[in-house]
């Protein structure tokens, strides 16, 4: 029997391989253009630079994720919350439902 790898996520775009599925945190979040997941991890990807943003659950310091092979906007980083109850969001990833696709399900 073939060994089964990990559930992925790509870029829908080029198919370059971004995310596991074991790494999501929550399916529960907007995004810039609909739904997005929050990941605890991100992968083959290029961090932008960081810049304040007013988003649903208050300021943070953000920056923009892009595909490391086609450069395709993905979603962003959350570098810093400012509100407490929205700390457990640093250093985790916002990826666009509508920008990945799943792999190896």
């Amino acid at each position: 029997m073939a060994e089964i790898g990990p559930r992925l996520y790509c870029c829908y775009k080029c198919k370059n391989h971004v995310s596991l599925h074991d790494d999501i945190i929550s399916k529960t979040f907007q995004g810039r253009d609909g739904r997005a997941f929050l990941f605890s991890h991100a992968m083959n990807i290029s961090v932008g630079r960081r810049e304040d943003r007013n988003l649903m659950t208050g300021l943070h310091t953000v920056a923009d994720v892009n595909c490391g092979d086609c450069g395709e906007l993905l979603g962003w980083k959350y570098e810093r919350a400012y509100e407490p109850s929205q700390k457990y969001k640093e250093g985790k990833f916002i990826l666009e439902k509508s920008k990945i696709v799943k792999d190896n399900w």
